[in-house]
């Protein structure tokens, strides 16, 4: 078995499809021609067949290598690459090679960046604006280390959907997330929130981690508490034996509950399943 093999066997329910089929080949070659990175390959996302094939892929801004070191993430980390100033309007030819109607935009974090790739951001959301002005863009950022102006100026570009991940919950953040902190995250929210007026903003958790249910459904009371309005929770999958160990896996049965639970708190949309991922099926978060 390879160093990078899981160290569990997965329950029935996170059977995924093999990647192919001329969907899969158009995407894979569109990303390579442009030489873009995707959160989809760089992350081990389990739903790239699925996504793919459908000709939709999540970009990943700002290279492909992280200056954080986050115990759960597949992501490289290191020594970041160089910004590249023509990589927004790569991206905005990519939606329209795609025919993309809702894109997803994220990014490694970039400490080293005054403003965390910030103005980036901005950047790519209006290339793609100008091409396409017909395409609802939601943007996936890191906490920008709690720079509230790289917050705003990313709001104001202006964007459709503003999602940041919280990923679990506050008491697993130094074993999970050594770089970040949770009370951070919540003001990056609350801050687009105020910014953004009535557009929405999104977050995301992981469960499996070793989270018990009564500290999951205060994480979501704190989300509603700054207006956060889409959820995603999903399964935590161990990208390699180097990575946090899965605690336990969560039943389909449990997700649904907690859809439930989640909905009566007053989401406007909750997306919760084993392979739920933050750009899973995005396009049906707004509808």
């Amino acid at each position: 078995m390879s160093a990078v093999a899981l160290v569990r066997r997965h329950p029935p329910w996170l059977t995924v499809r093999a990647p192919g089929g001329p969907g899969f080949t158009e995407t894979l070659g569109i990303v390579r021609s442009l030489d873009l990175h995707t959160v989809c390959e760089e992350a081990h996302c389990p739903n790239l067949a699925e996504c793919w094939s459908h000709k939709t892929a999540t970009f990943m801004l700002l290279g492909d290598t992280c200056t954080r070191n986050c115990a759960f993430c597949a992501v490289s980390h290191g020594r970041p690459l160089t910004v590249d100033p023509h990589e927004p309007d790569r991206v905005a030819v990519a939606v329209g090679r795609l025919g993309l109607q809702h894109v997803v935009v994220t990014s490694v974090n970039r400490d080293d960046l005054p403003d965390g790739g910030a103005t980036h951001f901005a950047t790519t959301v209006r290339a793609i604006r100008r091409e396409h002005p017909e395409c609802r863009i939601e943007v996936l950022v890191p906490d920008f280390q709690g720079n509230l102006e790289a917050v705003a100026a990313v709001v104001a570009a202006p964007v459709d959907v503003f999602n940041h991940n919280v990923e679990t919950v506050p008491r697993l953040y130094r074993r999970v997330r050594p770089g970040a902190r949770y009370d951070r995250s919540l003001s990056v929210l609350e801050a687009a929130r105020d910014a953004s007026g009535t557009r929405l903003t999104k977050a995301g958790l992981m469960l499996g981690l070793g989270e018990e249910r009564s500290e999951l459904l205060d994480v979501l009371h704190d989300l509603r508490s700054v207006g956060c309005s889409i959820l995603t929770l999903g399964q935590y999958l161990q990208p390699s034996r180097d990575h946090l160990p899965i605690e336990r896996y969560v039943t389909p049965q449990e997700f649904e509950v907690l859809r439930e639970d989640a909905s009566k708190m007053g989401f406007r949309h909750v997306e919760s399943g084993p392979l739920v991922r933050s750009s899973y099926h995005a396009w049906a978060h707004v509808t």
